[in-house]
């Protein structure tokens, strides 16, 4: 008998739970709570699909774009940060989930690696250009060298 009625109250949580988050959306599937909905549309804008790779999940069709959309909302709706919802997606997917990583050492190495590259070839045109302009011109003839003896 004891387990049955322990079935019965886990089954009766869970429809609870599961009719408050479905109290939250509309008819439309968006957040009732339109602060939500905006942070909701921000955040999918800022999460990159990861079949798609050139949409965000807001825009996206796909299937694991949808199961994202619904992570966000029910983490939304479980009132955690927006911090703390890329930190979730960027643990679990990685840094490519996200469109604007944030700055760190290593995203400034990327960076700036193509500035520092430039600079160092222009500072290597520059060398090699003056050395050259010391150079004597094929043109021109060679000094003579003095004459030694009598004249």
């Amino acid at each position: 008998m004891r387990p049955a009625i322990l079935f019965l109250c886990a089954a009766l949580c869970l429809c609870t739970a599961a009719a408050g988050f479905a109290a939250d959306l509309d008819i439309h599937g968006q957040l009732v709570d339109p602060v939500l909905q905006a942070r909701f549309e921000a955040i999918t804008k800022q999460l990159r699909c990861l079949v798609c790779q050139n949409e965000s999940i807001a825009d996206s069709n796909v299937q694991l774009a949808g199961d994202l959309r619904r992570e966000v909302r029910e983490q939304l709706l479980a009132g955690r940060t927006d911090a703390e919802i890329f930190d979730f997606m960027t643990a679990r997917y990685g840094e490519f989930v996200r469109f604007n990583t944030p700055f760190e050492g290593k995203t400034l190495a990327i960076w700036g690696a193509p500035f520092f590259l430039l600079l160092l070839g222009g500072v290597v045109i520059y060398r090699v250009t003056r050395a050259r302009s010391r150079l004597p011109l094929d043109d021109e003839p060679a000094p003579e060298p003095p004459a030694i003896g009598p004249r």
